[in-house]
């Protein structure tokens, strides 16, 4: 696809990743068969293709108007067009590129911007969010439906390892995660622990940056990144093995902070050697299997694939295969492309397209009667858990249960 970038975009590290991008689709439009948004509606628009359209034409000087935003808005940031594309169009680079262009040049309603706003001061800071969810858990029962599947049970944390091992890797703690479900944090623990591993969280670090720099907050998101990139590499120097980052989401952003910080010239070089320790769970299990101490009690399980860690580093089949070596029986799952409709802030900004994307990805995984959910993102455990007719769990709970 030809292009010629104009404006201020023009001779940037960003303006030349969204010309490349732009200029490897041959606009053979397969990137519509897996675009969950497309399914859903049908429209050129709300699918890979039309969107690339749409940013192509602000890019090159093109006034972007509230229809080109209400598109880009739509779309989940899935990645599954990329499993798909034949040309290898990394859509989502080009995708942050463009919906920066079109924040600048289109203006938000006062009602956006503020509930963006609010999305960010309340999640970025976990200790902000924890006191709401511990205020608002008590009065679960008299809250509206829709803010009360907003706010999940809570679960028990269970006991800390005590163990100290040689081997030592650096946790990242989450922000919503931290807030509404520690206990995963912790199953990830006693799990490494139990197989030689010392898991501890890095002073310093906090929220990974997305939900900022995906909520037209691009240089928030920055600074976050900045932040944790500092803590790390002295982790790093001090001896950690490795980032470990349980939900997948998180991992996701983090694989990009090269991109989003290419333009510094102190941090990029950082950022890449941070994403070259970068590690999920499973990765390590695989090297070091875990051995269980008893049977499952419920065998028949549903495992879900998370866009962010099967589109991304491609191991969406990772925590099925290591579920089923220690005993579980994960039943087939049909459409693992298609997102469950969580995609970070999306469930709160997009509901109706969420909640039927929702619908249909429960509908698939409880087809084979599973006993419990398992998952990777604590955006789809959350989202998956408000209308799942069966538990929904992190796939490391299960790990734990077992040791």
């Amino acid at each position: 696809m030809r292009t010629r970038i104009t404006g201020p975009l023009a001779d940037t590290a960003a303006g030349r990743v969204a010309a490349e991008v732009l200029r490897s689709c041959v606009h053979c439009g397969m990137c519509n068969a897996t675009c969950p948004t497309y399914h859903l509606t049908g429209d050129e628009l709300d699918g890979p293709r039309g969107r690339i359209y749409l940013i192509k034409q602000a890019l090159e000087g093109e006034p972007a108007g509230r229809l080109t935003q209400t598109h880009l808005d739509r779309c989940l940031s899935c990645r599954a067009c990329e499993t798909t594309c034949p040309s290898g169009v990394e859509y989502h680079r080009l995708l942050d590129v463009g919906r920066d262009v079109v924040a600048r040049q289109t203006p938000r309603p006062w009602t956006e911007r503020l509930f963006r706003a609010a999305i960010r001061v309340l999640c970025i800071r976990p200790w902000r969010l924890a006191a709401l969810v511990a205020l608002g858990r008590p009065f679960r029962f008299a809250l509206p439906a829709r803010l009360r599947g907003k706010l999940p049970a809570k679960v028990p944390v269970g006991p800390a390892p005590s163990g100290v091992h040689g081997r030592r890797m650096s946790l990242l703690a989450g922000c919503v995660q931290a807030a509404t479900a520690p206990h995963i944090n912790a199953a990830n623990r006693r799990v490494f622990d139990a197989v030689g591993i010392s898991l501890t969280e890095t002073p310093g670090v906090g929220c990974c940056g997305a939900l900022s720099f995906h909520l037209d907050a691009a240089e928030e998101g920055r600074a976050l990144a900045r932040r944790n990139i500092d803590a790390w590499i002295a982790r790093i120097d001090a001896g950690a093995e490795a980032i470990i980052v349980n939900a997948s989401g998180c991992a996701a952003f983090v694989r990009d902070y090269p991109d989003i910080l290419a333009e510094d010239l102190v941090y990029a070089a950082k950022a890449r050697r941070v994403v070259a320790h970068l590690r999920d769970p499973v990765q390590v299990l695989k090297e070091t299997p875990p051995t269980a101490a008893r049977a499952p009690a419920m065998t028949r399980i549903a495992v879900h694939q998370s866009c962010t860690l099967r589109n991304g580093p491609g191991l969406g089949e990772a925590p099925a295969r290591l579920l089923a070596r220690l005993g579980y029986d994960p039943q087939p799952v049909a459409d693992h492309h298609l997102c469950c409709g969580s995609a970070g802030a999306y469930s709160l900004l997009q509901p109706g397209f969420a909640g039927r994307l929702r619908t249909e990805k429960i509908a698939a995984l409880t087809a084979s009667g599973p006993e419990a959910i398992y998952t990777a993102n604590i955006g789809c455990w959350m989202h998956l858990g408000e209308a799942s007719p069966v538990p929904v769990r992190h796939w490391l709970e299960a790990v734990d249960d077992l040791l």
